[in-house]
């Protein structure tokens, strides 16, 4: 009986924090789910199987099979089904200003028609933007189930300032050859800094329950096809800017996650100074 072929490394987030940089950067060199960013095997759709999560990888293609996948990273169910599926994984955690992550993470919920709330509402609604932002918290949950050798950690800071020296160390930890990077590769794929509210909250809430029911089906090529369309445009934009978050509430966040930092620090043996500040990207 031949052997089935599972990925070899898998990037768990959290997300916001450049996966879909990565994806980008390590698309041309790995075997990457296709034409879908995410499967959402592991913590959504792990009752179709794995044949069902084996068929979004192309069957030949340069380098070992991966995945992005940053929602992974706050979910006890896919840690676990991870470390029994394929208990010998290479995992990538990136790590960003918590504040800002969280901040980010909400602006683009809302303008992808996910939550309706203010950003404050939406912090004690939405679970997973606070979860998602316990980094040392979640990272012990992971490393009761991985070896340390199995795991690299990195920073959204270094990934800004040397995004070269970022890429290999990750390249570097996944076994395959330095990429080099082009100037059109520097800068990030998906900044909240352009979002907007969704023109109408229900058709752009519509759209994204739709996609979601595609890809489950694994119809991925129809959004696919709608996201490189003028029809996103329908859809995704077009509203008001998006507020500002209060002060008061960046400041509770950042006491919030401070032991989280700290925690971060001791492990990596580095000083993160500006993920103590509130200040607002």
């Amino acid at each position: 009986m031949s052997l089935i072929e599972l990925p070899q490394f898998i990037v768990v987030g959290p997300p916001r924090t450049g996966t879909s940089w990565v994806h980008k950067v390590l698309g041309p060199h790995t075997r990457l789910p296709v034409p879908t960013k995410e499967t959402r095997f592991f913590d959504l759709y792990f009752s179709k199987g794995l044949d069902w999560y084996l068929s979004h990888f192309p069957d030949t293609g340069n380098g070992p099979m991966g995945e992005v996948a940053p929602t992974y990273f706050v979910s006890a169910e896919a840690r676990e089904r991870i470390a029994e599926t394929i208990p010998d994984a290479k995992l990538i955690f990136m790590f960003r200003n918590p504040v800002q992550r969280v901040v980010s993470l909400y602006r683009m919920k809302f303008a992808y028609g996910m939550i309706p709330w203010t950003f404050e509402d939406a912090l004690e609604k939405d679970s997973e933007l606070i979860d998602s932002g316990m980094y040392y918290t979640q990272l012990a949950g992971w490393r009761r189930m991985f070896s340390d050798k199995q795991m690299l950690v990195t920073v959204y800071d270094d990934l800004s300032n040397n995004p070269q020296q970022f890429i290999n160390s990750m390249t570097e930890f996944i076994g395959i050859p330095t990429i080099t990077l082009d100037e059109s590769m520097r800068t990030p794929v998906y900044s909240s800094d352009r979002m907007t509210k969704p023109r109408s909250y229900l058709a752009t809430r519509t759209a994204t329950v739709v996609a979601d029911w595609c890809k489950a089906r694994k119809l991925d090529h129809v959004v696919d096809s709608v996201r490189n369309s003028g029809v996103i445009e329908l859809f995704l934009g077009g509203g008001d800017p998006l507020p500002e978050t209060s002060p008061k509430a960046l400041k509770q966040l950042s006491e919030k996650f401070l032991p989280e930092v700290e925690g971060i620090e001791t492990l990596l043996g580095r000083r993160l100074e500006t993920w103590k500040v509130t200040e607002q990207s």
